[in-house]
């Protein structure tokens, strides 16, 4: 008699599995809100990255417009009151895009600065992250493919 394990490993049984593996490639679209961010996301543009489009500020009301990802990322630096914030936000609700904020604290912004951004971004933004530095940001993006 087989045992279960057996049995389920069988070619018989086989033929029930899904063959090809399931889709995981997310199309996420990183965008700056504001000049100090502009300059960490045009570096990590310019890494190899799969599904992932790095968009420049300027491009708010072009990505309002038609939201094709799967998530958007905005970054913003500790202090600023977010720029396009609302525009992106009320974009990505229409089309029912998640959205991501990820806050840049430097060593520099206070308590206060970081309120104030909050303030901001917190409405319109699914998930919000405190960054304490750069580094954090390409790493989150990376868990996000």
């Amino acid at each position: 008699m087989l045992t279960e394990s057996a049995q389920m490993s069988s070619a018989a049984e086989a033929r029930f599995r899904i063959q090809t593996p399931p889709p995981t490639q997310r199309s996420v679209s990183v965008i700056p809100l504001d000049h100090g961010s502009e300059h960490l996301v045009a570096t990590l543009a310019e890494r190899a990255w799969s599904g992932v489009t790095f968009l420049p500020a300027s491009a708010a009301e072009d990505l309002a417009a038609d939201v094709t990802a799967d998530l958007v990322v905005m970054v913003v630096a500790a202090g600023t009151d977010g720029g396009e914030v609302a525009t992106i936000g009320e974009a990505c609700s229409r089309s029912r895009v998640p959205t991501a904020t990820l806050v840049i604290r430097g060593g520099s912004a206070s308590e206060a600065d970081v309120s104030k951004t909050l303030a901001h971004v917190r409405p319109w933004s699914l998930m919000v992250v405190i960054a304490s530095d750069d580094n954090f940001v390409e790493d989150l993006l990376q868990s996000f493919r």
